[in-house]
């Protein structure tokens, strides 16, 4: 399950893949698979192994992921949305029992809709009548499908069931265990459906994303907050404009907030660049804003991107044969 460092980055790749493509088949064909809560249990296990075996590594994969397609948006959001929450949940302090169901909620929070997400993700019109009570109702459906796969946590069933619902303001410490879940979920929900692009619209950067997000009061800035302590207004697998106008991938997060570890991809004309520039703490351009992957006019390789990103994870000789130092092209 687990990928050694010194393995080549296909492998690390391989293992996020398939656990996407096994919680995609485990949310289309339910009832189709018996023991289907041991193996939801299995794929958080999963999950959590891939992150902890390099965090910032698991938000470029899940960040490169989620905001360059819209194929397979389903399982890919609910990925995104465990991986958020399982980062969360240590920053947040949550209880191990809430931690799990919190999980578990954002694997399965859609069940009740997974077909139907994955084409209106594709889908050019707009939604008709049949297609948005559906939406409307998928909630309750997602609640009645888990226990008709034999789910007995209450606290799971009833987070999925209400995770679309807004919370009067309040400290989550003073928040009952369903609405601290809830107002987690909602939250990483809405987050990374922002980010994510659709065929009738384009995602968002994640900085844009944060900003629009909606908790209708401080206390309900906690998981903003915790989002972007975690996160970074710059998450790894990002991109970025920089002051000497070439665009840049973010690879890891860095000291503070605003000053990740970066490699530029795109130069000030536009064109891609090959090999990256990776630029050393203390000796690269300021970063202007943040970008969506939508504004990027170039298909960037993904191979290349999955590369820079895996391998500036090793923090070893390798990174430096792949890239090069600043001003080593010059």
């Amino acid at each position: 399950m687990q990928a050694r460092y010194d393995d080549p980055y296909e492998d690390l790749l391989g293992l996020w893949s398939d656990l996407e493509a096994a919680l995609a088949l485990l949310l289309t064909e339910p009832l189709r698979i018996p023991g289907f809560a041991i193996k939801l249990r299995q794929l958080d296990l999963w999950l959590q192994d891939l992150i902890t075996q390099d965090s910032d590594a698991a938000l470029y994969l899940m960040f490169q992921r989620a905001s360059s397609t819209t194929v397979g948006y389903s399982p890919s959001h609910a990925v995104v949305c465990a991986g958020l929450c399982h980062i969360l949940a240590k920053e947040l302090e949550l209880p191990q029992s809430e931690r799990d169901t919190l999980i578990r909620a954002a694997l399965t929070m859609n069940i009740g809709m997974t077909v139907l997400q994955n084409q209106l993700a594709e889908q050019r019109t707009p939604l008709n009548s049949q297609q948005s009570e559906a939406v409307k109702q998928h909630p309750m459906e997602g609640r009645l499908m888990l226990e008709r796969l034999m789910v007995r946590d209450q606290l799971w069933l009833d987070t999925v069931q209400y995770h679309h619902v807004v919370l009067q303001p309040a400290p989550l410490a003073q928040l009952q265990p369903l609405e601290r879940l809830v107002r987690i979920l909602g939250t990483v929900d809405r987050y990374a459906a922002l980010i994510s692009p659709r065929k009738t619209r384009s995602g968002r950067s994640a900085t844009e994303s944060l900003q629009v997000l909606q908790q209708g009061g401080q206390y309900a800035d906690e998981v903003k907050q915790a989002l972007i302590d975690v996160v970074g207004l710059y998450p790894p697998g990002t991109y970025v404009q920089l002051g000497n106008g070439e665009v840049a991938v973010v690879l890891r997060r860095g000291k503070s907030l605003e000053e990740p570890q970066i490699a530029s991809v795109i130069d000030s004309d536009g064109h891609s660049m090959y090999p990256p520039i990776w630029h050393l703490d203390g000796r690269r351009p300021a970063i202007t804003s943040a970008l969506a992957r939508s504004s990027l006019t170039l298909d960037l390789d993904l191979r290349s991107m999955a590369q820079l990103g895996i391998h500036s994870a090793r923090g070893n000789a390798e990174l430096y044969r792949m890239v090069k130092l600043p001003g080593s092209r010059r």
